[in-house]
Order: C-alpha cells, then sequence, then structure tokens
C-alpha cells in the first residue's frame, strides 16, 4: 500500500489516504487544476483555471474554455489529453453541469470527469 500523492478533495479521509495509483493521482492533479484560481498557488501565478467562477458567467463561451483548459494541461498535466467538453444547465437553471472527457497518454485509456455546480 504505497501512496504515490494526495487525493482530491482534501479532507480527514484523503488526507490520509492519498492515491495509490498514477491514474488516480493524474485525476486527483486535473480536480486541483481545474478548481485553482490563477495565482492562488504560490510560485506558479499561471497555474490554474478558476472553473467555479467561470460557470457562473452568464454566458459560458466553450471554446475558449476548452483552449484555457488544454493550454493548462500541456503545461501542468502533459501525460493527459482533453478529448471533450460538455456545459449544460438545468431546467430551472440553478445547476450547471461541466463534463470533461480526456484520454490517458501512458495507456490510451479515456475516463472523464463531471462536475455540477449549483447556485
Amino acid at each position: 500500500n504505497i501512496k504515490i500523492g494526495m487525493a482530491f478533495p482534501l479532507n480527514e479521509t484523503n488526507f490520509f489516504n492519498g492515491t495509490e495509483n498514477t491514474k488516480d493521482q493524474i485525476k486527483s492533479n486535473l480536480l486541483n487544476l481545474l478548481f485553482t484560481y490563477p495565482g492562488e498557488r504560490i510560485n506558479l501565478p499561471l497555474f490554474g483555471v478558476g472553473l467555479k467562477k467561470l460557470v457562473f458567467e452568464q454566458k459560458i463561451n466553450l471554446e475558449n474554455l476548452k483552449k484555457t483548459i488544454q493550454i493548462q494541461i500541456n503545461r501542468y498535466i502533459p501525460n493527459i489529453r482533453l478529448e471533450n467538453i460538455k456545459a449544460t444547465n438545468s431546467e430551472d437553471r440553478h445547476t450547471v453541469t461541466i463534463s470533461l472527457t480526456y484520454l490517458y497518454l501512458l495507456d490510451n485509456s479515456q475516463d472523464t470527469i463531471q462536475l455540477n455546480f449549483n447556485y
């Protein structure tokens, strides 16, 4: 049971358990990248997408968002490639769902992260 990194989100369980394989650590790194605001990380002022702030804009430009995420992934998580991004609003317009599909370049397998933001 060797731990290779910190799991995300940082809570009591993940803080002590960590991640045990490369794919879990890459997913944790990706979540960290998506939720970190640019300028928030010390010594890495360009790190982060700040996704929480972006989803509450009046209209999300998916092409710009995809480009921003891909630039960040290329710079900070080069062992994955963004394949697809979708953003949808719920019928009552109180929930934004963002789905990211990406490819692990280590073994060419795909994974998807779905993030739901309620407001």
